[in-house]
């Protein structure tokens, strides 16, 4: 059947960026992955960089209409912008590095956060795919500092390339570096250069995980799912009736299911009787989230959640400019450590994500985009009626994925 118009669906890909900056020191918990080194989290750093992932959660979700599915990243804004940020200099940086609450942190120490996760992320679980990577396309007439192309590959291990931006097949490379990262799942970011761009800075994140125990697709079955106006629409509700980590808080309830080895899972939020999902959406603060994980007790549950699978894009300008970082985007921008004859503002910071959720696991991308221009007995818990979804890794507390799924069957 085809899916109702009236419908939300938020699903939030939200990887927050963890510190892997100094040495350990109280505050600060040391994680040891697969070969490719020690993941350290900051106890400060990491409940402030979750605060951006929640805050970005609820503008996103709060900017666009009740019928509107929403798929973000966090993590790939939060790395994208972390590039933009070393570019920046004055009230400029000031505001960019707030707005990622990253301003009780230096330069330095930032950098060396993106560089630990770019390093140690992937290899956390080897039985999850968990893919980060960079890159940067300027114009090949516009001179871009040695010293930031040297950071952007240094720290940011991103691929740094001219390009002949008048040469319509410039915009079909930046592309197949986007379908490649996302292995196929966001195959344009771009539908033209325009003639005042001069430089695209890019973040993607893939991530592919199976659930620790799949659900068996013979039991998955047409089941009703109430929609946010009331409505009704006939989802595949996919069953398991096994323990299952659990908590209960006054609005709502909360259902963890892990990939893996355990290392990343995903946590569903199924609002209450008599509360909705955006009220679960308004409510969730980084505090909130970090009780919440203490909260959690193995039950055995009969338990339903809907497959689903949808794209999105969105730009996240208006965002980024409501959490304190306007002047970038402004002609009083300062990016002179990109071009240190200044003239350099930051145009537009977009996303195009995708996500697909079945029997098997999770597959969930995203591609960020900023462009420069110059100038008692356990009843069956379905989860059927709008609910919250967060996937995030067990040890460090970082988020990755987070969202309200009001319509299973709403693609776009």
């Amino acid at each position: 059947m085809h899916p109702s118009r009236s419908f939300i669906t938020v699903l939030t890909a939200t990887l927050v960026a963890i510190t892997g900056v100094m040495s350990c020191r109280k505050g600060t918990t040391a994680v040891s992955p697969q070969p490719g080194g020690t993941l350290r989290v900051s106890t400060p750093f990491a409940s402030q960089t979750t605060d951006f992932a929640f805050e970005v959660f609820r503008r996103v979700n709060a900017a666009e209409p009740a019928s509107k599915n929403v798929f973000v990243s966090p993590l790939s804004l939060h790395m994208a912008l972390g590039m933009v940020l070393n570019g920046a200099n004055g009230q400029t940086q000031q505001e960019i590095q707030k707005a990622l609450k990253l301003d009780a942190q230096t330069l330095t120490e930032a950098n060396q956060t993106y560089q630990n996760l770019l390093t140690t992320l992937p290899g956390l679980d080897p039985q999850v795919t968990l893919g980060l990577a960079n890159s940067a396309w300027y114009r090949n007439t516009f001179q871009v500092a040695p010293s930031f192309q040297d950071v952007l590959k240094s720290t940011f291990q991103a691929t740094v390339s001219p390009l002949d931006f008048n040469d319509p097949a410039s915009v079909g490379k930046i592309n197949s570096w986007a379908n490649e990262q996302t292995k196929g799942r966001i195959p344009k970011v771009l539908d033209q250069i325009q003639p005042d761009n001069v430089l695209f800075l890019l973040n993607a994140l893939y991530f592919k995980g199976d659930w620790q125990a799949k659900f068996d697709p013979k039991a998955t079955q047409d089941t009703p799912f109430m929609l946010a106006n009331n409505q009704s629409v006939t989802v595949r509700m996919m069953r398991a009736d096994r323990a299952i980590r659990r908590a209960f808080r006054p609005t709502y309830g909360a259902f963890e299911l892990p990939y893996g080895t355990g290392q990343y899972a995903m946590t569903i939020l199924l609002p209450g009787t008599g509360t909705s999902a955006d009220a679960v959406i308004q409510s969730l603060t980084a505090t909130d989230w970090s009780q919440l994980q203490t909260e959690l007790v193995a039950s055995k549950v009969d338990f339903g959640l809907p497959k689903f699978t949808f794209s999105y894009e969105t730009k996240l300008n208006d965002v980024l400019i409501a959490m304190g970082m306007p002047t970038a985007f402004t002609d009083r921008a300062d990016f002179t450590k990109i071009s240190p004859s200044g003239g350099l503002l930051l145009s537009f910071v977009k996303q195009n994500t995708f996500v697909a959720v079945d029997e098997a696991g999770t597959e969930a991308a995203a591609v960020t985009s900023s462009g420069f221009t110059t100038t008692a007995i356990q009843q069956p818990t379905l989860c059927d009626r709008p609910f919250v979804i967060v996937i995030h890794e067990k040890t460090s507390g970082v988020v990755l994925f987070m969202g309200k799924i009001a319509n299973p069957l709403a693609a776009i």
